[in-house]
């Protein structure tokens, strides 16, 4: 996949966060009515000093996989919330680069714009990308919410200090936990939320990512 080489990922927190204000004003989000064939999914697992990066392309609507693309890197960036891309953007850039199928959009283990700067890991792989991407985290890393009633599809959206919608707290199954979905770059949050529910069959995870997180599992050491 052609990538765009616009910046160094050796960058101390504060050079990061000024680049991370520098890439907002690239952010795109517009409507998007397609139903995707191709959809990949990005995941990274750490161990040690290694991370673990898994980029895999799937089929809709059988999600069977297309392709899938494993890389490995040292971390050399610590842990910083709210700066995870710099942590994880070594080896996902890697996954990508290598990657041969072109998929129509791109879902992420992590945040679109529900981010303090609005560069969640969703945003900033999709400005470099060039490709619709959504965020789907585990947990809530930025704004507020209500929660959303127990029922599969429920949601209530989760916004910032000023009242902006920013993303949606998404209950995938009925009485489970929910999701963080948030756009992340050429896409709007009706249609991240859609194909969120769109590709989420029996579990809390959307399908995608799911697999995705398997195979990062399976690639570290002792597994």
């Amino acid at each position: 996949m052609k990538f765009k080489n616009i910046h160094s990922w050796d960058l101390g927190p504060k050079e990061a966060i000024r680049l991370q204000n520098s890439l907002k004003q690239k952010i795109k989000l517009k409507k998007y009515s397609i139903i995707p064939k191709l959809i990949a999914a990005a995941d990274v697992a750490f161990k040690d000093d290694k991370a673990y990066g898994v980029v895999i392309v799937l089929n809709y609507p059988s999600f069977e996989i297309i392709e899938q693309v494993f890389k490995t890197a040292e971390i050399s960036y610590p842990y910083i919330p709210g700066l995870l891309t710099f942590r994880e953007g070594p080896v996902l850039e890697k996954c990508f680069k290598a990657l041969k199928t072109e998929p129509e959009i791109i879902l992420f283990d992590g945040q679109g714009i529900a981010h303090p700067r609005n560069m969640g890991l969703a945003t900033h792989f999709g400005i470099l990308l060039d490709k619709p991407a959504i965020g789907c985290a585990k947990t809530r890393l930025f704004g507020n919410y209500t929660e959303p009633k127990q029922r599969q599809g429920a949601f209530s959206y989760l916004l910032d200090k000023q009242g902006r919608k920013i993303g949606a707290v998404l209950r995938t199954r009925s009485n489970v936990k929910p999701v963080y979905i948030s756009p992340g770059h050429n896409i709007d949050l009706a249609a991240s939320i859609r194909i969120i529910l769109m590709c989420t069959k029996k579990y809390r995870l959307p399908q995608p990512l799911r697999l995705a997180h398997q195979l990062t599992g399976k690639m570290k050491p002792g597994k």
